[in-house]
This record gives C-alpha cells, structure tokens and sequence, in this order.
C-alpha cells in the first residue's frame, strides 16, 4: 500500500535509484536535502516524478544537527536512511566518516522515536560492518562471512571507513532494541556497481569504474576480491524490506565475488577494446611497495591481498526473494554511461 516515506542520502548514487522505485510504486517520498536552494543537486529527483504514481517532496535538513529530521519524519510510516559518507580517502577520519555516519544515524532514528508514525525503518549499512578484512574469513575457518559475523578489527587508523559503518550500524541495533515503536532492518550490500541516475555523485563506485577508464590501472591491479551487487538490486531490496513484515535483521546482499583483474576483463569485454586496462595481478610485494598511490596502505594489502572473500547471499534470496543481475550486464551497463 502506497505511504508516506521518508528517505536521507535520496540524492545520491544509491538513494536516487531508491527514490525512481518508490515513486513508481506510488509513495508519498520526502527526500531531504542539505539546501533546498541548491536545485542543481536534486534536479535529476525532480525528472523520476513525471508520469509515475508517486509524489517527491523535498525538506531541508543536516545530518550532523539533532533535531532537524522531526518534521520530515512526521507522519511518516517508513524511513530510509540511506545517507552517509562513502568516501575512502579522507584527512580527517573521525570528521569526515564516523560523525556523519555515527551522529547521522542517531539523529534520524530518534527523529523515528518521536515521530509517533513510524512503524520501519531500513538502514544501509554494508559488507564492511560484517567483515574487516578478507584475512578473517581464513582465520575463522569460514566458507563465507554471514549476517552473524561483525568486523571487529576496524578503526580510525586501519580501515577507518568499515569502521564508520560498523559504528553507526551498532548504534542503529541499540536504539531500535531499545523501543518498541519501530522495526529495523538493516541491509548489508557488498561494492555497489551499475549505471548512475545522477552525475553530481561522488561515490567511491564511480570513482573506481572512471579510474579503470582513464587507464589508472595500466600496469597491474592488485589481487582483491570485492562482493558485487547491482545498484537496482539494492535499490529494490530496500523496498522489500520495508514491505514485507517478516523482512527482519540484517541483510547481506552480493551477487558474486569478483577480483579487479576479473572487472577488468569484464570492462574490455563491455567497451570492445583492451588499451588502458590491466592485464595482470602485481605481485603482493609491488602493491605493498606503492600500494600507497593507489590508496592502499601496506597493512590493508597485507590484509587482504591474495585472500580469497566470499559472502552467503541466502537470506537475501530467502526473505527478499532476490534475483540478482548478472554483474557482467552491471558493468557493462556502466561502462556504457561513462564512456560517452
């Protein structure tokens, strides 16, 4: 049944494929902003309402600034908070990650405690909050990381992203164990990939596919394996989530392992033509050695390089009843758009 919903992070990579199915679906959707005088940032929200059921509404609010989601959470039925930083190099970790994710978090939800509406909340948090490094699935003897494992080695200094998320993901679990109002479900996605609806994101997604693109990578990628998920599979998920009554917990979503050597393949594939791309995995040694040009720091290679990562997608497919896009129809839908 068609509601009043409301969406943080609606403007960006992820939220706006949230927002495109939420209004085809006929919701009421209020996405907040930082300046509703800054029009450009969410003209692209202001195209997904024309000839769809739903209604898109826009409030001003700031993560970093309690109180300020009250209003937009006011006769609201359902929340998705979706916003918060994913940004991998950064000056000021604690600043620049963990205030946004950690006192953004805090702010929605107690927005959701006073609103005296909201029965559901959806919060993105990601794979990073369930596992630290791909070393750990090794030394925990595990076939696959599940929805019952935490990252536990995270921190400002190593992996302060995954930190950031794991941070704001346990305060979520806090403040939804302690009320009765509203239910959360937490949705774990691993790296999110696929066409864009906005060309004003800076998520690190974009950012990586636009590096293998301009020929980055030439000279070797490091050996890593990411879980990959399609933009529109998280998007829809969400939407499950919050429709269906026994949607509960947390979520893992990730279609397949893929290694930076196999996304490379795939990008050929997609674009016809091999030149700028990588042909082969650097030793660990070399990426250790200039890993740091790549943003890489000799413990995360240390951490991760070479070990193989798995994530078990059961519940997603068991609750949700999620079919997942091919990845190489993922990337090379994406190639498509980045390349014109």
């Amino acid at each position: 049944m068609p509601t009043t919903v409301l969406l943080t992070g609606g403007t960006g990579y992820i939220g706006s494929w949230i927002c495109k199915y939420l209004l085809e679906a006929g919701h009421t959707v209020r996405v907040t902003v930082r300046d509703l005088g800054k029009t450009e940032k969410f003209a692209h929200l202001k195209a997904l309402e024309n000839g769809v059921a739903g209604t898109l509404e826009f409030w001003e609010a700031d993560l970093l600034q309690p109180g300020q989601y009250d209003a937009a959470a006011k006769g609201c039925e359902i929340i998705f908070h979706v916003a918060s930083p994913f940004v991998l190099q950064v000056k000021d970790p604690q600043k620049d990650l963990v205030d946004p994710a950690l006192l953004g978090t805090r702010n929605v939800l107690e927005a959701a405690n006073r609103s005296g509406s909201v029965k559901k909340v959806v919060l993105t948090s990601s794979v990073v909050s369930v596992y630290g490094d791909a070393k750990e699935m090794s030394d925990l003897g595990l076939e696959a990381f599940t929805e019952a494992n935490w990252n536990t080695t995270s921190s400002l200094r190593h992996q302060p992203y995954p930190y950031s998320k794991v941070l704001a993901e346990k305060a979520a679990w806090e403040m939804a164990n302690a009320q009765n109002q509203w239910q959360l479900v937490v949705i774990n996605p691993g790296f999110v990939m696929g066409p864009s609806l906005t060309d004003n994101s800076d998520s690190e997604s974009i950012t990586l596919m636009k590096d293998y693109l301009r020929g980055k990578f030439a000279t070797g990628v490091a050996n890593l394996e990411f879980g990959m998920v399609d933009v529109r599979d998280v998007a829809l998920a969400h939407l499950r989530a919050a429709e269906n009554p026994n949607a509960e917990g947390r979520i893992i979503l990730s279609n397949t392992t893929v290694s930076m050597l196999d996304m490379s393949k795939m990008i050929k594939k997609a674009r016809g033509a091999g030149w700028g791309l990588p042909f082969m995995a650097a030793p660990k040694a070399v990426i250790k050695l200039i890993g740091f040009m790549f943003g890489i720091t000799p413990e995360y290679a240390e951490k991760n390089v070479n070990y193989p990562l798995r994530f078990d997608n059961t519940k997603s497919k068991q609750m949700l009843g999620m079919e997942y896009r091919p990845i190489e129809e993922t990337i090379g839908e994406m190639v498509k758009q980045l390349s014109k």
